[in-house]
């Protein structure tokens, strides 16, 4: 292995909410990524998780894995837990699964198809600080929705599409990588062959 290979490092983060999903921010309004852990000055994120949203970031200074985990040609599998307004229908559920249209930069975009549940249950995952607003008359339930695909802000536009806006947003794995057992800021390191073993098979 090459002396540039062995310097690569991967890392796992637990995104917290309102976290930028990157290292500066010109208002210095936000607390950014650098703020959360001390990552090397080359690692980057791979991938993008919104300020308002939570859960499973990669971090490394490897650019070939950006390549490898986004692009649509490998339609990677990306989990997400989803606190919605309202239960939703038996017929939302399937518009979800089979895909929505929504707006992406102005234009009309059809979403692909989408493994979606509704949880019995919430799922096992830290209170958000600041806790969500929620209307006492109007009841939440969680979703997990899995999509191959990750557009600007798109499990937000999907929801909101079928009539149950999003109030909480939680990437729980990326193939099969995931947050179990993790706190929110939490940081795991993990090898490549770990890495590339769980999300590439």
């Amino acid at each position: 292995m090459s002396k540039k290979k062995s310097q690569f490092q991967y890392f796992l983060l637990y995104k917290p909410f309102n976290v930028l999903c990157q290292f500066t921010d010109s208002s210095n309004t936000k607390r950014t990524l650098g703020e959360v852990y001390p990552f090397p000055k080359n690692a980057y994120p791979v991938g993008r998780l919104d300020t308002d949203s939570e859960g499973l970031l990669i971090l490394t200074n490897d650019k070939t894995l950006n390549h490898r985990l986004l692009n649509p040609q490998f339609a990677h599998k990306r989990t997400y837990w989803v606190q919605v307004e309202g239960i939703p229908t038996a017929e939302a559920l399937q518009q979800l699964e089979k895909g929505v249209d929504i707006k992406i930069n102005k234009k009309v975009y059809r979403t692909q198809k989408a493994e979606v549940k509704l949880l019995q249950n919430p799922p096992n995952v830290p209170d958000r600080n600041p806790p969500i607003r929620f209307r006492k008359n109007q009841p939440t339930s969680w979703l997990e929705l899995t999509l191959t695909e990750g557009k600007n802000r798109q499990v937000r536009r999907m929801t909101a599409k079928v009539g149950f806006p999003t109030l909480r947003l939680v990437r729980a794995s990326i193939e099969g990588l995931t947050i179990e057992g993790m706190e929110s800021g939490q940081v795991l390191k993990v090898s490549k062959n770990t890495l590339e073993r769980k999300v590439f098979g």
